[in-house]
Order: structure tokens, then C-alpha cells, then sequence
């Protein structure tokens, strides 16, 4: 049976944590990362959210994890296995930005537009304390840049151009069917 996500076990906009900068991890091997590795990724599982970072369990490190899968919430995301992130960095390999909706386990019941790059180079160190890299596109560079941002002290709804691109979950799930649909 998979495990139910609290919403307390995940920080809500408003909490300070998710507004601050988060701290770059000096060791990824000491039993505070991997316990909180290993904790990011029984509450994604849980969730139907495609990734998630540190400061959103109430931890203000450089650790994110991107998850892309099919949901509810994401009926057209690509299946990829979780991906640890700590100190991630990237670079846009692409100018072209493309405006989409997202929402947030930080932020339940409403979604925004959201401009992003499609193309980006991704730096990174792994659970197990190894350098890696890996090109990222369309949507999956869109979970990574959402959550970078939650390093930053930002959520989505910081990048949204409009508050007219702000709608509520139902709605968003209508415009989704009538995108499906057409």
C-alpha cells in the first residue's frame, strides 16, 4: 500500500524555510544527507508531485529530487527513475523558453504559468558522493529549474509573468481535458 504524504510534512508557502537560501552540503556521506536523501524520496513516492527539494521537508540544503512520472497531477509526464541532486548547478543550452503550467506540493490547489528554458546542462553530485551531468529537456529541465529555484528562496508563482496565469486545480484540470480533447 503506498504510504499517504501529510500535508505537515511538507512545507507550505508561507513557511520561512522555503523563502531562504539554501546551504551548500559539504559532505554528501554523513548520516544527516543520507537520511534526508532517503526521506525526499519516501515523501515524492508518496506524492503525486514529479520532484521535490530539501527546503519543502523543512531542510534547508542543496538537495533536490526530480521524479518525472504519469499522475494525476501530470498525466503526460515521461517515466524516469528519481534522481538525487546535491548542489546542482546548470547552464541553458538552448535560448528558447516555453511557458507552461506547473503546480507545487508547496503551493496544493492552484497552478501557474510558468516560462522556462527547454534545454539545459545539468551539473550535480550523486547520493553516493559522484560528480555527474546529463542534459535535460522540455519537461524534465522544467522540474529541475522548479526545484532549483526552491534553493533560491523561490516558487513558482515568483516567475508567473501574470496573476491572470494563476488558476485553481479544478480549473486547471478542465483546461487540461479540453487540451486533451482538441
Amino acid at each position: 500500500m503506498e504510504e499517504h504524504v501529510e500535508l505537515n510534512e511538507i512545507a507550505q508557502l508561507g513557511d520561512p524555510v522555503l523563502r531562504q537560501q539554501a546551504e551548500f552540503v559539504q559532505d554528501t556521506q554523513t548520516t544527516e544527507m543520507l537520511n534526508l536523501v532517503e526521506r525526499m524520496l519516501t515523501v515524492l513516492s508518496a506524492s503525486e508531485g514529479v520532484g521535490i527539494a530539501a527546503p519543502q521537508i523543512f531542510q534547508s540544503y542543496c538537495v533536490i529530487v526530480i521524479a518525472s512520472r504519469p499522475s494525476k497531477r501530470y498525466p503526460l509526464a515521461p517515466e524516469m527513475k528519481p534522481v538525487v541532486m546535491i548542489n546542482p548547478t546548470f547552464e541553458v543550452l538552448s535560448q528558447e523558453v516555453k511557458t507552461d503550467w506547473e503546480g507545487c506540493l508547496s503551493v496544493p490547489g492552484i497552478r501557474g504559468l510558468v516560462p522556462r528554458y527547454i534545454k539545459i546542462h545539468i551539473r550535480y553530485i550523486d547520493h553516493q558522493g559522484k560528480a555527474q551531468k546529463m542534459v535535460a529537456e522540455e519537461f524534465v529541465a522544467r522540474i529541475f529549474q522548479h526545484e532549483y529555484d526552491h534553493l533560491h528562496g523561490l516558487v513558482y508563482l515568483d516567475r508567473v509573468k501574470s496573476n491572470r496565469d494563476i488558476v485553481s486545480e479544478l480549473e486547471f484540470q478542465k483546461i487540461i481535458r479540453q487540451r486533451n480533447q482538441g
